[in-house]
């Protein structure tokens, strides 16, 4: 694989985002070449490896391509688009031929930065010079190491650094049958972005998102792809949040894991036995005989032909059939007679 930005990084590889960041902050004070004038030319290259792993692992997209082709397909030498398989990276067509996802790392003092902001908290380094190539714009920040002293491993859990702003998350509701809730289905949305450069200059971008519905997901579930907002200076992008809804059924509605359904019987139905007839969502045919006597409150429970549970798809909830028993509107003397006698002798 080349470079191993996990290690370089120290963290394993399911690591989340607050772990990578956490991770960089430590091993960026560490370090930086203005904290390590001793050894500046070692630092500096370390200093670059902790900022371009952070900046490769830190971007779902950068990181996806790093998992399944290494630090080469990274910087360019990827197979072809369909060659990447299912859960693969996604490659576009620019109209002139396909693009290659070619990764060109960040300037390591950008990313240091929306970190530790533009301007020392301490003051007196924002207009120093420019970049590591040149004298950093850090400096003066580095200039004594009582300066660390409170933002150590053992600071309480974070660096008390003026933080870059977040942009609000975009909710995208995601409507689904209930045919897909129950069996689980694969749905793919096509998004418009501004991607930035090193240099901050924008560029409009098309992603195709895969979103994996699993079996029995409820309405209100989210699913949230991080940053996938429009990039801009000195924010981070909005994350994408897809919410599902439900969309309703012609014969079933939901209640929980449980399915509810509604058969109109007749009234010489409800007394002398009636048979459902139903379809399920995954398309079988039920046959339920019911011998009782149906009352208005009547309800049969059949177990086990409702929605998966969410965690353990295995198991299911319960088909619940209710009745809505019509009524004559009005009977004979004969009929009644006949009724009283029936009913009489039963």
């Amino acid at each position: 694989m080349g470079v191993d930005y996990y290690k370089i990084l120290q963290v394993d590889r399911n690591a989340k985002d607050d772990d990578l960041k956490k991770s960089y902050r430590k091993l960026a004070m560490k370090w930086h070449p203005d904290k390590n004038p001793n050894n500046k030319t070692e630092a500096e290259a370390k200093f670059k490896q902790i900022s371009e792993a952070y900046d490769v692992l830190s971007d779902p997209q950068k990181r996806a391509v790093y998992d399944q082709y290494g630090e080469e397909g990274l910087k360019g030498q990827v197979p072809p688009p369909d060659a990447g398989g299912p859960g693969g990276p996604t490659f576009f067509s620019t109209g002139n031929g396909p693009t290659t996802f070619r990764f060109s790392p960040r300037n390591a003092d950008d990313i240091f930065a929306e970190f530790f902001g533009s301007s020392s908290p301490f003051g007196g380094f924002g207009g120093m010079g420019g970049g590591m190539r040149g004298g950093s714009r850090f400096g003066s920040f580095f200039g004594g190491d009582d300066i660390f002293g409170s933002f150590g491993e053992g600071a309480g859990g974070g660096m008390n650094y003026p933080a870059v702003r977040k942009a609000p998350p975009i909710e995208q509701t995601l409507p689904c049958s209930l045919e897909e809730l129950y069996k689980g289905t694969t749905k793919k949305m096509k998004i418009s972005r501004e991607i930035a450069d090193a240099s901050g200059k924008t560029m409009p971008v098309e992603e195709i998102l895969t979103i994996n519905i699993k079996p029995g997901w409820k309405k209100g579930t989210k699913i949230t792809f991080p940053e996938k907002g429009n990039e801009q200076p000195n924010v981070i992008p909005s994350d994408l949040v897809f919410i599902i809804d439900e969309k309703p059924h012609s014969v079933f509605t939901r209640d929980g894991n449980d399915l509810v359904v509604t058969q109109k019987i007749s009234l010489a139905e409800a007394l002398t036995g009636y048979t459902v007839h139903l379809t399920t969502l995954d398309g079988r045919s039920l046959t339920i005989p019911i011998n009782a006597v149906i009352h208005p409150n009547y309800e049969e429970v059949v177990p086990r032909e409702g929605m998966p549970v969410p965690k353990d798809p295995a198991k299911k909830g319960n088909l619940r059939i209710k009745f809505n028993i019509k009524f004559p509107t009005r009977l004979t003397a004969e009929q009644k007679a006949g009724t009283k006698k029936l009913l009489a002798s039963s």
